[in-house]
């Protein structure tokens, strides 16, 4: 039997790395000379203040998020607490939220692109308008397509920007000059009173957060991570934004400062001509970095949101129809990327109206987050979130407070600009929301009837999806085959069955269908079938082959939006004894290796076995071995060949001394319980004995040396050189074993 799977793809880091690398484009690439022109130096201020007031918003999200870790994010919250005629507000306000920081990310990518690039100017439109159209057509398209954005390549992205911020950093503490700082009026030429105006024109660069509770479904261990992630990005952006900020107000004077590409301007002058050169451009490609990946991760949610808005029919869910080749919200896509174009050719030369508009529209949400918090701990005796914020209730009222508050020293036209928005979603819930979404908010609920029954809580996105399997059985040894490709599904489950006989065991034959990060885990089970029509196909036929061959099986699909990961993710939460892929080549599939970091940044689960496309037949059955770390694995795997398909073993042992070769390979067989083989002593090069050992046989298996990645990659090596020639078909067998960093990149 079989059933579904959502996988928990993101941990700690990953969800770091989001809030992080969405917030750390705007505040320290884009805002700091608008911002400094607007308050002074005491624009610093500003940037903890905003940080002060994001971090108690944070809380709020972080106790929310861990007891509904759904997509959405804010809009779930206040849709379940405050019900549809909020959750409109909310959803439409998030959304467009999303698109205005999108367009305001793009203009800032335009003003970098500009120092790099001759980018001519088109009637109406600045050169930095028409390179931020530019870059917002190719945001929409990558995540039309749907190129990744989370987990590895943000993690990627926020240590090069962290490192490029370092070096600035350090060399710009040794140009710092307190008078630059001080000069023309001081530390508040403006008055004080210019501290709170700063700080709703830069709130847009705390916004980055709460995309991390847009994907809160997907972490693994939402009631730890979720928190840690939220609460710890603030923290640590905002003393990047205060430290950095002060830095080059010190180096460039305020008035001077660029408004357009003032880290630019700031490397510029810190650094002495020689490096100059170079380090202002490192720096402007670490811009075009920052704001494209803050572009692309806003993009990213709105899409998640829109799905969350269509499962409530807060808006159609024709929005949410899956691409039937890219397996992306494409529809949602276009309109929102539709709305960033227009608002970039609009509202593109002034960027202070893009940025206030963002922060004006997630100020709301964030109220009326803080005012579901409040009716979620009063009127639902089943909401147990994992975090709980401090000082309830004065902690929600707080956030609730402040994020009205600010509201004030925001604009008139920005607040114009948004409580039209903020109407439009008003009418247009009872224009077409209210006749067809049948969700009642817990309040409206509460205030109806006080001792009606309360809603059960929400699932987390782990929970398994319409199971038709008993599950994998406790206490028995259990084989996992990662299935990915029709062509050798017959031959992993034929390996797996022969393992599995061997310890009376059973199977667990996976399939991880890959979504893209533009598609909700949630959305994707809804329309699997649109994603992958193969899955199906290829679990039963698993099925039958391992009722045919006599072994106990379940199958389950698993849906991810990551690839090797994930295959080890599901053997670690199955407490498997060994795992079984398969290879082309080099080319792990069943979870195909995608790149050099996946093998030294992880650990093996258990035992791996990776079988090479040419087919299992364990008549005639080669291994060579040396008495590397993985060879007691080869030897298990021999003697179950031998004890479950009567396989003929040949043990093949090379050396420089035949004599000291055969004592050496009696005593391995006998130590590893092998009986009834051939024993093969050869001298000379050790490939060139495997190849002709190997010629007649049908199975080649091959411990995997101790060589680290990159020695194999580089120089080449016996697991993925010689035995790739051979026609006879290899297995790799790896045991888990400890490394440290030297190990895993030299072996």
């Amino acid at each position: 039997m079989g059933d579904e799977e959502l996988a928990k793809d993101l941990g700690l880091l990953s969800a770091l790395t989001i809030g992080i690398g969405t917030m750390i484009g705007a505040g320290i690439f884009v805002l700091p000379g608008v911002a400094a022109s607007t308050a002074g130096p005491i624009v610093v201020v500003s940037f903890v203040i905003g940080g002060l007031i994001a971090m108690v918003n944070a809380l709020s999200v972080s106790e929310l998020g861990t007891a509904m870790p759904k997509a959405g994010g804010g809009y779930y919250y206040v849709n379940r607490a405050l019900g549809p005629l909020f959750g409109s507000i909310a959803g439409l306000g998030d959304w467009m939220g999303l698109a205005f920081a999108s367009a305001f990310y793009s203009i800032g990518f335009g003003q970098y692109l500009t120092t790099l690039l001759p980018i001519p100017g088109v009637p109406f439109l600045s050169e930095i308008q028409v390179g931020a159209l530019l870059a917002g057509t190719v945001f929409v398209g990558v995540n039309y397509i749907g190129a990744k954005e989370t987990g590895g390549v943000q993690t990627v992205i926020v240590t090069i920007l962290l490192s490029i911020l370092a070096v600035f950093a350090i060399q710009g503490w040794l140009s710092f000059d307190v008078g630059t700082l001080l000069s023309d009026g001081g530390l508040a030429p403006m008055g004080y009173g210019a501290i709170l105006p700063g700080t709703a024109l830069i709130f847009v660069s705390f916004l980055g957060y709460a995309k991390i509770a847009t994907v809160a479904e997907e972490l693994k261990n939402p009631g730890r991570n979720l928190p840690l992630a939220v609460i710890g990005s603030v923290a640590i952006v905002t003393v990047v934004y205060g430290v950095l900020v002060s830095l080059m107000l010190g180096v460039v004077p305020w008035p001077e400062l660029s408004r357009t590409a003032p880290l630019t301007q700031a490397t510029q002058v810190a650094f002495p001509g020689g490096f100059a050169g170079v380090a202002v451009t490192v720096v402007t490609l670490g811009a075009l970095l920052a704001t494209a990946s803050s572009a692309n991760a806003s993009i990213l949610a709105s899409a998640r949101i829109n799905f969350a808005m269509g499962r409530d029919r807060i808006v159609t869910n024709w929005l949410n129809e899956i691409h039937p080749s890219y397996a992306t919200p494409y529809r949602s896509i276009v309109l929102t990327g539709a709305m960033i174009v227009v608002f970039i050719a609009l509202l593109g030369q002034d960027i202070e109206v893009l940025a206030k508009a963002a922060s004006v529209l997630h100020l709301v949400v964030y109220a009326l987050m803080n005012v579901a918090l409040i009716v979620f701990r009063e009127t639902d005796p089943d909401y147990e979130p994992a975090f709980r914020v401090p000082l309830y209730p004065l902690t929600p009222l707080l956030g609730m407070g402040l994020s009205v508050g600010l509201l004030a020293f925001v604009g008139g036209r920005e607040l114009a600009l948004s409580a039209v928005f903020v109407v439009a979603a008003v009418v247009w819930y009872f224009a077409y929301a209210r006749g067809r979404t049948d969700r009642q908010g817990l309040l409206g609920q509460y205030i109806l009837d006080r001792d009606a029954d309360l809603p059960d809580p929400v699932v987390g996105a782990a929970a398994t999806v319409a199971p038709d399997g008993a599950g994998v059985a406790p206490d028995v040894p259990t084989t996992m085959v990662a299935l990915s490709n029709p062509r050798t599904e017959r031959s992993l489950v034929a390996l797996g069955a022969a393992l599995a006989k061997h310890d009376d065991g059973q199977l667990l034959a996976t399939h991880v269908v890959q979504v893209p990060d533009q598609t909700s885990l949630e959305s994707a089970a809804a329309q699997r079938e649109r994603i992958s029509e193969t899955s199906d196909r290829l679990l039963a036929a698993a099925r039958d082959d391992a009722e045919e061959l006599g072994v106990p099986i379940e199958t389950r699909t698993v849906l991810s939006h990551q690839g090797l990961d994930e295959v080890f993710d599901a053997a670690r939460d199955h407490g498997v004894e060994r795992l079984i892929m398969g290879h082309r080549g080099t080319k792990l599939a069943g979870g195909r290796a995608e790149g050099v970091l996946d093998e030294l940044l992880h650990d093996l689960p258990c035992d791996v076995l990776v079988l090479d496309e040419r087919g299992f037949d364990p008549g005639e059955v080669l291994l060579p071995t040396a008495g590397g770390h993985s060879s007691e694995l080869s030897a298990e795997v021999a003697r179950a060949l031998q004890r479950t398909v009567d396989a003929d073993v040949s043990v093949l042992h090379v050396a420089e001394d035949p004599t000291a070769g055969r004592a050496f390979i009696e005593g391995w067989v006998d130590d590893h319980g092998l009986d009834d083989v051939e024993l093969l002593v050869e001298t000379g090069d050790v490939e060139t004995a495997i190849g002709n050992a190997a010629t007649g046989r049908t199975l080649v298996i091959v411990g995997a040396t101790e060589r680290g990645l990159l020695s194999r990659i580089v120089g080449g090596s016996l697991t993925l050189s010689v035995l790739d020639d051979l026609d006879t078909t290899v297995l790799l067998a790896e045991r888990p074993h400890a490394r440290s960093v030297r190990e895993r990149l030299f072996g």
